[in-house]
C-alpha cells in the first residue's frame, strides 16, 4: 500500500512539473511573440528605414555610377534617403554621377516615396489576388490617415491607377521638349522627371542646375506645375472632385459647394498660396537683376508662379535660390513650411492643417468655443491634432537648424533654408547641400528621414485609442496664456 501511495505522489509530481513546464514555455511563446509584433506606426517607419539600407547599397555598387568607380557611402546613403523621403537634396550631381542603373534605382525609390511603400507591397498583393487581411488594411489606412477602412482595397487600386495615368500624361507632356532636344534620350528623361514631379521629389536627370535652363519654357513649366499640384493636392481630393463633377456638370459653384469640407480646404487653400506666393515673388523679385529684374513682365509672372508652386514641396528651381532676395528666402521659408495638402505626395505640414490652425486661433480672439469652415463643424481633435504635427515638424526643423549651425560656417538664411528644406522634404537649396561635410550630411540625412515619418508616426499615435485615457480626471485650474 504504502508503495502504491509513493507511485501516486512522484506521479502526481511529475504532472505538476510537467503542467509548470508546460506553462512556462507558453509564457516564453508569448513573450517572444509581444518581441516581434510591431505596431503599424513602427511598420511604416521601418519601411522607410529598409528601402533607405536597400536603396543605399545598390547606389555604393559601381554599376551604379557613370565613372564605374563606387561613390562614398555617405553619398549614397544621403542620396537613398532623398529619394525615398522624395525630398530633392542631392550631395552630387544626379546626371553626371549615376549610370542608368543607379537613376533607375533612385527612380523606384522616389515612386516607392512617393506612393508610400506600403501602398506599393499592397498593390503587389492585390495584383497576385492573395488575401488583404484586416492586418493589412489598417497598415493602408494609417499610412494615408484615412477615417475608415471601408473600401481600401478599391482606393489602392485607384490610387494606382491614377498616379500611373497622370505621370504618364505628364511624361508626354516632356516628350514634346525633350525628345526634339535629346532624342531618344528624352524618352527616359520625360518619364523620369514627370514621377518626380508627381511625387515632389524635384530630382532631374539633365544638368546640375535643375530646371534653371527652361525657366522660360511653357511647355516644361506647364508639365512640372500640372504634376506637383496634381500630387500634392491629394487623392482624396481627386476622386471628390470627380464625383461633384459627374453629379453637377454644368452647375460649376453647385460643384464647390458639393464637395466635402477636406476639399474645400485643400482646394482654396492651395489657391490661395499660390496666388499669395505668386504676387510676393513677383513684387520681391521685381528688380532683382539675378533672378528676373531683366524679363519681361509675362515672363517674371511665370518664373513667380512657377517658384510659388515649387516650394511647395516639388524641389525644382527655375532661378538659382542663392540669388533670391532675403525676403524671398524668408517668404520660402513660410510657403514651404506648411507644403502640400494631405493624402497626396507633398510634405510640410500641409495646407489643411495650417488653416485648420490659423482659423482656431481666430475663433479663440473671437471667444468662440467651437471652430467651424464652411458651415461646417471642425472637431477639437483635428485641431489638437494640427498643433502636434506643426510643432513635432518646428521641433525637428529647430533642432536640425541649430545642429547644423554647429557643423558649418554657412550664412544662417542658407542654413535655414536647408534645414526647412529638409524636414518639409522640398528639396530646395541655396548651394550648401554639395558642400556639406560629413556631419552635416549626417544631420540633413536624419532631418529628411524624421521629417517624412514624424508626422505622420504622431498621426498615428493620435488614432490610437487608449481606454485608460479618461480613468483618472485630475482637477482643473487656470493659467495665464499669452
Amino acid at each position: 500500500m504504502q508503495n502504491i501511495n509513493y507511485l501516486l505522489n512522484n506521479m502526481e509530481i511529475n504532472v505538476i512539473i510537467r503542467i509548470t513546464k508546460q506553462k512556462v514555455r507558453m509564457m516564453d511563446l508569448r513573450k517572444r511573440k509581444r518581441k516581434v509584433t510591431l505596431s503599424t506606426t513602427q511598420m511604416i517607419m521601418l519601411s522607410f528605414l529598409i528601402a533607405i539600407i536597400i536603396g543605399s547599397l545598390l547606389l555604393s555598387l559601381p554599376v551604379s555610377t557613370v565613372s564605374g568607380k563606387p561613390v562614398p557611402y555617405i553619398d549614397a546613403l544621403f542620396t537613398a534617403t532623398t529619394s525615398i523621403c522624395v525630398t530633392g537634396l542631392v550631395t552630387l550631381p544626379t546626371f553626371s554621377t549615376w549610370s542608368v542603373f543607379g537613376q533607375i534605382i533612385m527612380l523606384i525609390m522616389i515612386q516607392a516615396g512617393g506612393l508610400g511603400i506600403i501602398t506599393i507591397l499592397s498593390g503587389i498583393l492585390i495584383s497576385f489576388k492573395r488575401r488583404f487581411g484586416l492586418k493589412d488594411r489598417i497598415l493602408v489606412q494609417d499610412s494615408f490617415n484615412l477615417n475608415s477602412m471601408s473600401g481600401i482595397v478599391k482606393f489602392i487600386k485607384k490610387v494606382l491607377q491614377g498616379t500611373f495615368i497622370v505621370e504618364g500624361m505628364g511624361a508626354l507632356l516632356y516628350m514634346t521638349v525633350f525628345v526634339p532636344e535629346y532624342g531618344w534620350r528624352g524618352i527616359w528623361i520625360s518619364v523620369f522627371n514627370s514621377i518626380s514631379a508627381f511625387c515632389n521629389a524635384g530630382i532631374d536627370i539633365m544638368s546640375e542646375n535643375s530646371l534653371c535652363p527652361y525657366a522660360l519654357n511653357p511647355m516644361v513649366n506647364l508639365a512640372t506645375s500640372l504634376m506637383v499640384i496634381l500630387g500634392g493636392i491629394g487623392y482624396v481630393v481627386w476622386w471628390d472632385v470627380i464625383r461633384v463633377t459627374k453629379t453637377f456638370p454644368k452647375n460649376k459653384l453647385r460643384c464647390f459647394s458639393a464637395l466635402t469640407l477636406h476639399s474645400k480646404i485643400a482646394l482654396s487653400t492651395t489657391a490661395i498660396l499660390l496666388f499669395v506666393g505668386t504676387v510676393g515673388f513677383f513684387a520681391f523679385e521685381y528688380n532683382n537683376p539675378l533672378t528676373i529684374g531683366n524679363l519681361s513682365f509675362f515672363d517674371k509672372l511665370q518664373v513667380s508662379f512657377f517658384q510659388s508652386m515649387t516650394t511647395r514641396t516639388a524641389g525644382f528651381a527655375s532661378v538659382p535660390q542663392q540669388n533670391l532676395t532675403n525676403t524671398s528666402a524668408v517668404f520660402s521659408l513660410f510657403l514651404m513650411f506648411i507644403g502640400g495638402s494631405p493624402v497626396g505626395t507633398a510634405g510640410g505640414v500641409k495646407t489643411v492643417t495650417i488653416a485648420v490652425l490659423l482659423f482656431s486661433a481666430l475663433a479663440a480672439i473671437r471667444n468662440n468655443d467651437e471652430l467651424s469652415m464652411f458651415r461646417r463643424r471642425i472637431s477639437k481633435q483635428a485641431i489638437s491634432k494640427a498643433v502636434a504635427v506643426i510643432t513635432v515638424s518646428f521641433m525637428i526643423m529647430f533642432i536640425s537648424t541649430i545642429l547644423l549651425s554647429a557643423v558649418t560656417d554657412a550664412d544662417i538664411i542658407d542654413i535655414a533654408y536647408e534645414t526647412v528644406s529638409a524636414t518639409a522634404t522640398v528639396g530646395l537649396t541655396r548651394d550648401l547641400t554639395p558642400a556639406l561635410n560629413i556631419w552635416g550630411k549626417i544631420i540633413i540625412i536624419a532631418t529628411m528621414y524624421l521629417g517624412r515619418v514624424g508626422p505622420i508616426s504622431l498621426l498615428i499615435a493620435f488614432k490610437t485609442n487608449r481606454k485608460n485615457n479618461n480613468i483618472i480626471k485630475y482637477p482643473e485650474e487656470k493659467i495665464s496664456i499669452g
